[in-house]
């Protein structure tokens, strides 16, 4: 396992600076089924639209929480690009360095989920945040020392990720990072051990580790978590969906079931708990009560018409807090 002095923790740096993340922003269309998907015919369903991208939607949760955060995305030259910049910074992000691209429309994504409120299929279109240059990336480096750490998603190229991460261990601040998908979360794999956390789900640490595994099985997650872990990560934190999360470091592990609710959309529940994750941390509190709030963020996320709730507050997921 590498040397802890290889990656900065959470405890050793300026928590009061705002949290720096770059990944896709993009809009959010979910159709949710009334029935059964049937191929070659339109289905009855209830459709709607919001804002989203895994980088967006983290930033969002940290600015509703309270903690000041820097935005580094890529959108399009149209009104789609318009109006996340303008949703972001009535939500209290710092957008200054999103891009704006004529080459390709801002990004989209495009989920159906049943009657339960499970993913069946998606697609996304992201070609436009592949236009993020090593280049704008290095002409705001200096920024890497006014951050308390950095969050990552891996719609990024493999050059950008690297530049980052690079940068971010010159400045000595923690790395996040969510896999995002399980085609694109091999990226993270040469990375693992300069990672001060990481929340992949069950299919995403399975690519991580070459270990596929049931997420109904308790057992089989929590090793895989502690795979990471011996990988170099700091932190990880593997999602069960339906089942909850497991979670490990090297001093700790354990497990969290999630609590019932009515599931309209998944789409953000993740980054929900992501986000919440991260601000514990910057705020001191201990990694099992951090990765609960965590949870309370998910579930209240899965509850909402959205992908992120937009009063999300600290006072919100004490009061969701049942477990």
């Amino acid at each position: 396992m590498p040397r802890s002095s290889d990656r900065p923790s959470f405890a050793e740096v300026n928590k009061e600076n705002p949290v720096l993340v770059i990944g896709a922003a993009g809009i959010d269309i979910v159709g949710q089924l009334k029935g059964e998907l049937n191929p070659e015919t339109s289905c009855p369903a209830q459709i709607r639209t919001s804002f989203g991208g895994v980088a967006r939607n983290v930033a969002e949760n940290l600015a509703r929480l309270g903690h000041p955060v820097h935005l580094i995305s890529v959108v399009g030259s149209d009104h789609a690009g318009d109006r996340i910049i303008q949703q972001a910074e009535d939500a209290g992000i710092n957008v200054q360095l999103v891009v704006r691209n004529s080459e390709f429309p801002t990004g989209a994504y495009l989920g159906i989920v049943n009657m339960d409120g499970e993913l069946i299929f998606a697609l996304d279109d992201m070609r436009i945040i592949d236009t993020l240059s090593v280049d704008t990336i290095k002409q705001n480096s200096a920024l890497f020392g006014d951050v308390s750490l950095v969050f990552v998603d891996t719609n990024l190229s493999k050059d950008v990720l690297r530049t980052i991460i690079t940068l971010a261990r010159r400045a000595n601040i923690p790395i996040c990072a969510d896999p995002t998908s399980t085609a694109l979360a091999d990226k993270l794999a040469v990375h693992l051990p300069k990672l001060a956390l990481i929340s992949p789900n069950a299919s995403e640490a399975g690519v991580l580790t070459g270990h596929p595994f049931n997420p109904a099985n308790r057992g089989e997650a929590l090793e895989v978590a502690k795979i990471l872990v011996s990988k170099g990560v700091e932190i990880a934190i593997v999602t069960l969906g339906k089942y909850g999360l497991c979670y490990a470091t090297s001093e700790t592990s354990g497990y969290i079931p999630t609590f019932h609710t009515k599931v309209l959309d998944p789409t953000g529940a993740g980054d929900a708990l992501s986000a919440t994750v991260i601000f514990a941390l910057l705020n001191d509190i201990p990694l099992d009560d951090a990765v609960r709030l965590g949870v309370s963020a998910a579930c209240l996320t899965l509850s909402y018409p959205g992908a992120v709730l937009s009063d999300l507050s600290l006072e919100k997921l004490y009061d969701q807090l049942v477990i």
